[in-house]
């Protein structure tokens, strides 16, 4: 048994080097740049008072040393840069799909570790928040790679004690442990959103878009939702059962009849324009990310844009 121990820990370690190594390079080629230039620090810290020079901006200039010196100063001032990102991880059952290469929730947990790398490539602290219909697990905000590490074998080895979504709850909770202003990305494939409105359940649909508005008031809110090409589109195989992850319900359905196909099609489309809809009605930053394609442009993408109204 201690055997089969170590085997599993040296398992562990090897997955999370690879990450590591394979979302690093990622970050420091092509997202370092796009996430400094998204979010705002704090505040400006003073630095130090020195001589005015031609094309400095008058209104920084130091009225009483200038009075003292008999000729012009200005202040000196510096961002406070040092921000916070919490990475918050839907790891619900539906996360474990996956009809490719990778799983939504390990797609989710690669997602994670670039976020955390670029935050800590700016010196910014990171922290975690796991949810399923519950809040599982907190790691708080810290700095350095050991940490990082920490967050990434989370994600990919966590094993979550329900199988339902509330992402309501976890914005709830997010919002009670932070007390300054943070970057807040929400990684999920956000069907809670859906299932609200396929039961028609107003409340709980309005409970999860207020949380949404309000969080995205206080922080920096983007939602990253992970979907996977096969509940996109149904491939042509004949008779499958389907089996809800988190509800167990179990339907079969006959591929080969192209009516059901479209059906199947024409409802994903109406479920990612109604979470479209969702997201601009409650003003967050959202963009949808496939397992089946590359996710950096996307994370640009959305980075830019909102660099873009700063």
């Amino acid at each position: 048994m201690p055997e089969a121990t170590e085997q599993s820990t040296a398992e562990i370690l090897k997955r999370v080097r690879q990450i590591e190594i394979r979302t690093r390079r990622m970050v420091t080629d092509s997202l370092t740049g796009a996430y400094h230039s998204s979010f705002k620090g704090q505040g400006m810290d003073f630095e130090e008072v020195r001589e005015y020079v031609p094309g400095d901006d008058v209104r920084s200039i130091d009225w009483n040393v200038t009075a003292k010196m008999d000729h012009p100063f200005v202040k000196k001032f510096r961002e406070e840069r040092e921000l916070t990102m919490m990475v918050v991880l839907d790891l619900s059952a539906s996360g474990d799909f996956g009809s490719v290469e990778q799983s939504k929730r390990e797609r989710a947990a690669e997602i994670a570790s670039v976020l955390a790398f670029s935050a800590t490539r700016n010196n910014d602290k990171v922290g975690l928040l796991i949810y399923t219909d519950q809040v599982e697990m907190f790691v708080p905000p810290k700095k350095g790679r050991q940490h990082v590490l920490r967050i990434i074998r989370e994600c990919l080895f966590y094993q979550p004690r329900h199988q339902g979504t509330r992402t309501d709850l976890a914005l709830k909770r997010m919002m009670r442990l932070l007390r300054r202003k943070a970057i807040i990305c929400v990684i999920s494939d956000f069907l809670d959103l859906w299932e609200h409105q396929l039961n028609k359940d107003k409340n709980a649909r309005d409970l999860t878009l207020d949380q949404l508005a309000l969080c995205n008031q206080r922080h920096d809110l983007i939602c990253l939702q992970i979907t996977d090409p096969r509940e996109q589109i149904l491939p042509n195989v004949g008779w499958i059962r389907l089996e809800d992850g988190e509800s167990g319900e179990i339907v079969e359905i006959d591929t080969a009849n192209a009516a059901v196909r479209e059906a199947f099609r024409k409802n994903n489309e109406e479920r990612l324009e109604i979470l479209e809809k969702a997201f601009r009605r409650a003003g967050v930053d959202a963009v949808t990310i496939s397992t089946q394609e590359a996710y950096i442009v996307a994370l640009q993408k959305v980075f830019m844009r909102r660099g873009a109204r700063l």
